[in-house]
């Protein structure tokens, strides 16, 4: 007996100290300063104009609950939080609740949070479950309840919770969905708004309209079993049939809701940003966006790709000498889907793996004639493994054929006899050398590209050969600043030369033959086909897998990667490979319209040689092709290389 009145006075003092604990931190809460909501969470983005392209939360769209209507009101704190007038920020009961059905069922289905705690996250730039971001939150919550009303507080959540498709804020959500400002809203249209912010991506009409409608109708269902509407009003608004709008009033926020995701994603990750906007009151972003560039982009994936197609496409245009990312495009339509291709994927980038190939094998004595035969091969490698790559249409020269020719007609067999003499690590210490961190397994077909590599990732490597010898990070953002104009992060531009200039640039001169007639002989360079199309001089690598197509092409002033391809990585049909270099050279080419060209001048040790391009050998009357090709000066072809003797002997 003496035991358990023992217990039980240990229980009292834990449970008082608990309480008194509480009421200090409401106490202590209630003397700190007054958080400016209206103006937290709100981000607005910049391009490099410096014109405004988006803005979210913050007060633009800011209504009061006066102008919401009452059945999104009634629809919101029933579905989210039924105790929200009662309770202090905390639903203590739905907590023990929550916790109990998790623990049996273990899972994690069960939430509680309250309006005021979803409200104080939503104020977060941090979104990762740790105890200290837990914290942050409880104690926002504690702040918001002792400083605010609760019709305020209500009112701020509403403002600034995410409807999906870049609306944040009610106001937003219904210009967007329904044409319409939100309070004359329907009870129809306010429960299939409600449903949306729980998972944007999931529930949005425009997404899945029918997991969306259920959705709406268990809140419905929700709203007349706790008898907030009455049975008519129910009735009412399952067979009202929805109109959807779908549209922003600035046109332009339709072609940049991949790229605005990624500065999103990019802002998470600087560390100079504080861990909410309620410490700054909000952020201006100064980024790298280009109308010009995001508008040729878009342009040539719409006008390339039919609308009832399930192919998607992504693509990147970058400052190859900074890493800024001027353009950016995740997928064919953001309001169906929100996956950022360009930014998230990884995915075979087939044969445009070769010119980090080429570049190790020229600073390894290559030069633009080394030839090698193409034919049919089979390479036996450790325990007695064999490997028999093909070219594409199982085409073969059967004779020995120049780098340059390799080059232009993407030939297998040149590319993994070149892997296999400089060693199968060649490869991989280029590749990380420039920046690829994607696990490359040391095999024979690493350089038809049978890797998964991220857009991001393959783009820098390619700026290196682009600005002619230097590391650099693709990034969207430039500055950020608080909305009282301090500086809160300042991107610094690092050049660390990774890269020898002279070989830069004979690189890039090689690269130009994928859409060079001049090369025309035994097969047809990959690019021809768009040879049309290109005014300017460019850098040119296209590749291709069963499931993945690619295009990276680039001068002086700007790069651009395209990948064509299924979200569920089905084989692509051979009429499909097509349209990747045509969204290539549309985007590329809108973007330098009327441009001068930009390309490399001549390093002094370099030399150019009126050459056979095919064979590689110095220029004669006879030949009826010929090229400047490019060599570092002593290692130009001459009729008495050994590497020519076999094709002397078939003349």
């Amino acid at each position: 007996m003496k035991k358990l009145k023992k217990l039980i006075k240990f229980f009292i003092f834990i449970f008082m100290l608990g309480v008194f604990t509480i009421i200090g931190f409401y106490g202590y809460a209630k003397l700190t300063p007054k958080l400016e909501i209206k103006s937290a969470n709100a981000f607005l983005m910049y391009d490099t104009n410096e014109e405004l392209f988006f803005q979210g939360s913050g007060s633009q769209e800011w209504v009061s609950l006066n102008n919401i209507s009452e059945y999104l009101i009634k629809a919101t704190i029933s579905t989210e939080d039924k105790s929200f007038y009662k309770h202090h920020g905390f639903d203590f009961l739905r907590i023990m609740k929550a916790l109990y059905i998790n623990i049996s069922t273990k899972s994690r289905r069960q939430g509680a949070s309250t309006i005021s705690q979803q409200y104080a996250k939503n104020l977060f730039l941090d979104f990762d479950k740790t105890w200290e971001r837990k914290w942050n939150e409880m104690w926002l919550t504690m702040r918001l309840e002792t400083h605010y009303s609760k019709d305020e507080i209500l009112e701020g959540y509403l403002n600034t919770i995410n409807y999906g498709h870049g609306m944040y804020g009610i106001e937003n959500a219904s210009n967007y969905y329904f044409n319409k400002s939100a309070k004359d809203l329907t009870l129809a249209e306010a429960c299939m708004l409600t449903g949306i912010p729980k998972s944007p991506s999931y529930y949005s009409p425009l997404v899945n309209l029918k997991l969306a409608t259920s959705r709406q109708i268990s809140i419905l269902n929700n709203l007349l079993k706790n008898k907030v509407i009455s049975k008519e009003e129910y009735d009412n608004a399952v067979k009202e049939k929805l109109t959807f709008y779908g549209k922003k009033e600035n046109s332009q926020l339709a072609t940049i809701m991949y790229y605005q995701d990624a500065v999103i994603r990019e802002l998470k990750n600087i560390r100079e940003i504080p861990n909410s906007y309620l410490e700054t009151g909000g952020i201006k972003i100064y980024t790298n966006l280009n109308m010009d560039a995001q508008k040729a982009l878009e342009d040539a994936i719409k006008n390339n790709l039919d609308d009832e197609t399930e192919l998607q496409a992504s693509g990147i245009m970058m400052d190859p000498n900074t890493g800024k990312i001027i353009a950016l495009v995740g997928g064919r339509d953001f309001n169906k889907s929100q996956y950022n291709r360009a930014y998230q994927a990884k995915r075979q980038v087939g044969s445009t793996m070769k010119p980090l190939l080429y570049y190790a094998a020229l600073e390894n004595g290559f030069t633009s004639s080394t030839t090698f035969t193409s034919e049919e091969t089979t390479f036996t490698f450790s325990n007695n493994q064999t490997y028999s790559p093909q070219n594409a249409g199982g085409t073969y020269g059967d004779k020995p054929i120049s780098l340059a020719t390799a080059i232009s007609y993407s030939d297998n067999i040149y590319a993994v006899k070149t892997h296999m003499f400089l060693g199968e690590d060649a490869l991989v210490n280029i590749a990380k050398r420039l920046g690829i961190t994607a696990n490359l397994e040391l095999i024979p077909s690493l350089p038809l590209g049978t890797s998964s590599i991220s857009m991001i990732e393959m783009a820098n490597s390619y700026a290196a050969f682009a600005n002619e010898g230097y590391k650099v990070e693709g990034h969207l953002i430039t500055r950020v600043e608080d909305l009282k104009g301090n500086v809160l992060y300042d991107r610094k531009i690092k050049h660390e030369a990774i890269l020898n200039k002279s070989l830069t640039f004979i690189l890039n001169n090689l690269l130009t033959s994928t859409y060079d007639s001049t090369f025309i002989d035994y097969n047809y360079p990959t690019a021809l086909s768009i040879a049309a199309k290109i005014n300017h001089k460019i850098a040119l690598k296209s590749g291709s897998t069963d499931t993945d197509s690619w295009s990276i092409g680039y001068n002086k002033d700007v790069l651009c990667s395209i990948w064509v391809g299924y979200d569920d990585n089905r084989d692509l049909p051979l009429n499909e490979y097509k349209y990747v270099k045509s969204i290539f050279a549309d985007s590329i080419e809108g973007f330098l319209k009327d441009k001068e060209d930009s390309w490399y001048d001549m390093p002094n040790n370099v030399v150019g040689v009126l050459a056979n391009p095919i064979t590689g050998m110095p220029a004669t009357e006879s030949d009826t092709k010929k090229k400047i090709m490019y060599y570092v000066k002593g290692t130009e072809p001459s009729f008495t290389d050994p590497v020519f003797d076999e094709i002397l002997d078939t003349n």
